[in-house]
């Protein structure tokens, strides 16, 4: 893995002051996301690093403003920060380092500034965010949200030459859907302490849970849970097993990075499949060494590409 200096000097990243901005997003991402940055910095090609984390700062300064108060509040950031955004893309020189960056990222790979305003959209849907109802309500969101989220990195990575664009990113929907449904089984307890959770409302009461149920949970609660865990887990694998064909639709550089996506969603399966009703009582991790294995196997996997 190269230094990050030379990393900037290999894509082109000389100016100073970017340089700085580039390397505040890279102590912001490896402190807020260090397993992701250890991930992108090891399997990842050199001259993607960059703009993908250029990518994951933004995200992340988006979702901060879009989950802090009250809704209203979050509304006017939201808006306050889409304009800056949009505003930057146009050629405007920001103060903001996070802004400084992408922008710098969108112009030398111009895809990006699309994959953005699909993001800044379904923002909106993250602001109003309050539950799902529907298994339609969740996949709305995926669609209105969680996907747009998941291109932002996605977009930046080359296609093999026989990839079909459409094909490409129906895999990545089908992944980031398994990721998300993970997210939330994981972060259950969490969320039903703030008093909304990501499973949907009929499947809570298919089971006979509430999310008041999942604040004080019983035994009989965790039952249920357990049941329901199942489930979601099941749904979970199944888009899992659908983006698979995602490794063979990126170059051979890129593919210990896409197999190392989909094996940790796996280890995560397991994990939360192992803890079932407990997750009432916190989420599931997978084991150190387990991740640890998934790293080193794809970065051997990385170095023979290389």
């Amino acid at each position: 893995m190269p230094t990050w200096t030379r990393t900037l000097r290999q894509t082109g990243i000389t100016e100073s002051d970017l340089r700085t901005a580039y390397g505040q997003q890279r102590i912001f991402v490896r402190r807020f996301k260090p397993e992701e940055f250890l991930t992108v910095r090891l399997l990842l090609p050199t001259r993607l690093h960059p703009p993908v984390i250029a990518a994951v700062a933004f995200m992340h300064e988006t979702d901060q403003r879009v989950d802090t108060g009250p809704r209203e509040v979050r509304g006017k950031a939201l808006g306050e920060w889409a304009a800056a955004t949009r505003a930057v893309l146009d050629g405007a020189t920001p103060t903001d380092a996070t802004l400084r960056t992408l922008g710098d990222a969108a112009t030398r790979h111009p895809q990006l500034k699309v994959r953005v305003e699909d993001f800044l959209r379904g923002a909106r849907q993250e602001v109003e965010y309050d539950g799902f109802d529907t298994e339609d309500e969740l996949q709305a969101y995926i669609d209105g949200y969680s996907l747009p989220a998941f291109m932002l990195l996605a977009c930046l990575l080359e296609l093999s030459d026989t990839a079909d664009a459409e094909v490409f990113e129906q895999r990545c929907r089908d992944l980031i859907e398994a990721m998300q449904r993970v997210d939330f089984l994981d972060d259950l307890a969490e969320d039903a302490a703030r008093g909304q959770v990501g499973i949907p409302g009929k499947d809570l009461e298919r089971h006979g849970l509430s999310v008041e149920d999942l604040r004080a949970p019983t035994k009989a609660v965790r039952a249920g849970l357990d049941q329901l865990v199942g489930e979601q887990v099941e749904l979970a694998h199944r888009r899992l097993s659908a983006s698979r064909p995602l490794v063979s639709l990126v170059p051979r550089q890129t593919r210990p990075f896409i197999t190392a996506l989909l094996q940790v969603q796996e280890l995560r399966l397991r994990a939360i499949s192992r803890k079932g009703g407990g997750l009432a009582d916190g989420g599931a991790r997978p084991s150190v060494a387990a991740l640890l294995g998934v790293l080193a196997r794809q970065y051997r996997a990385a170095r023979r590409t290389r």
